[in-house]
């Protein structure tokens, strides 16, 4: 048997299964891998529930689309705003509003706590449980704030204020400082009510939360 001739043959062989190897493995690497879904839920009263507006042009399918059109074309986000809650509504019912599964929450509840005139140690304590519990089950978290009304009195302004930012640095929050922040000096943002946001309104609060919802998918990643 000639040795060298069959050694030759071997090593063509093995030459042209490596670069076969190589081609796969570089064609592997140039194939995007698909993108994964990330379940964000939102939990919120109103503005989040979308009050007055048509299914399409609420808080929640609007900041989903801006995200898909900015880079997250598998981000989807849950409604689970539930129109007059207080932070102890949403703290009651958030255990099933993460059962079907989440990534992320967006927890953005208190502006029934100050019209109700309830006192901010409640709503803190009632929010502080909301963060507690999704930290227990390793979901980042945005959280984003009101701002209370000067008329019950500099005291409570101060505290319902204060607790968002405290309570954002305690748990390792994204803080938003003030939900309806770049509409409440438009009046043509507004629906008839004088307190939700028309379409118009909740685009520029979508785009304006956008960034700091790619921050939580990148911290649910």
């Amino acid at each position: 048997m000639n040795l060298v001739r069959v050694w030759g043959v071997a090593c063509r062989y093995g030459a042209r299964a490596a670069a076969r190897n190589l081609a796969l493995a570089l064609a592997l690497l140039a194939t995007p891998l698909a993108a994964q879904e990330i379940r964000i839920v939102a939990l919120g009263d109103s503005l989040t529930h979308g009050y007055g507006l048509p299914p399409a042009e609420g808080f929640v399918p609007q900041l989903q689309a801006w995200l898909r059109a900015n880079g997250e074309p598998e981000a989807t986000v849950i409604n689970a705003g539930v129109s007059g809650d207080t932070t102890a509504g949403g703290l009651a019912r958030l255990e099933w509003s993460l059962a079907d599964g989440a990534d992320a929450l967006i927890v953005a509840l208190g502006g029934n706590d100050f019209l109700r005139g309830l006192d901010p140690a409640t709503s803190r304590a009632n929010l502080d449980a909301i963060l507690t519990q999704a930290g227990a089950r390793d979901l980042p978290v945005l959280l984003s704030g009101m701002r209370a009304p000067g008329n019950y009195g500099p005291d409570f302004k101060q505290a319902f204020d204060a607790m968002y930012p405290e309570l954002a640095e305690k748990h390792g929050a994204l803080y938003d400082p003030f939900f309806l922040e770049g509409v409440t000096e438009d009046r043509a943002l507004w629906q008839g009510d004088g307190i939700h946001p028309n379409a118009d309104g909740v685009a520029v609060i979508a785009a304006r939360i956008g960034p700091l919802a790619l921050d939580l998918i990148k911290r649910a990643r």
